[in-house]
């Protein structure tokens, strides 16, 4: 325990400053997981503005946020990438689908039309025979 008055200033100043720079970290650690889970260029411009902060504050090296900028940029640029793969996948699903529901569609009225005809033939035979009765 300090006893020094000055002391006892820089002890109670250092424990406000690591609450300070806790909070900035914890914001940093929160837009990153934001980013990851959703990465939009809204939650990439707040983690990197959270870097920016801490440097500003010296809480992190100019380089070192830097490098984690870029490498979210690369993350976000990957993942951009996959998602266009995807997208490209689902709208060659939803065609090849379509492709199928119409042929379906098709085999389905055919066999309708047949039936119907077939009905009719059974329907005109049978008034044939009912007529050659009487």
């Amino acid at each position: 325990m300090p006893i020094i008055k000055s002391a006892k200033k820089a002890a109670r100043k250092a424990a406000k400053n690591t609450a300070h720079n806790q909070e900035i970290k914890a914001e940093i650690r929160t837009a990153l997981k934001n980013f990851k889970k959703a990465p939009t260029a809204e939650n990439m411009r707040k983690v990197q503005s959270a870097y920016d902060k801490a440097v500003k504050k010296d809480l992190m090296k100019k380089n070192t946020a830097s490098r984690r900028k870029a490498k979210l940029a690369r993350l976000a640029k990957e993942l951009n990438k996959v998602e266009k793969k995807a997208a490209a996948k689902r709208v060659a699903m939803k065609k090849t689908v379509a492709k199928k529901a119409a042929t379906a569609k098709k085999a389905v009225e055919k066999k309708a039309t047949t039936a119907k005809k077939t009905v009719e033939k059974k329907v005109a035979t049978a008034k044939k025979a009912t007529k050659s009765e009487k």
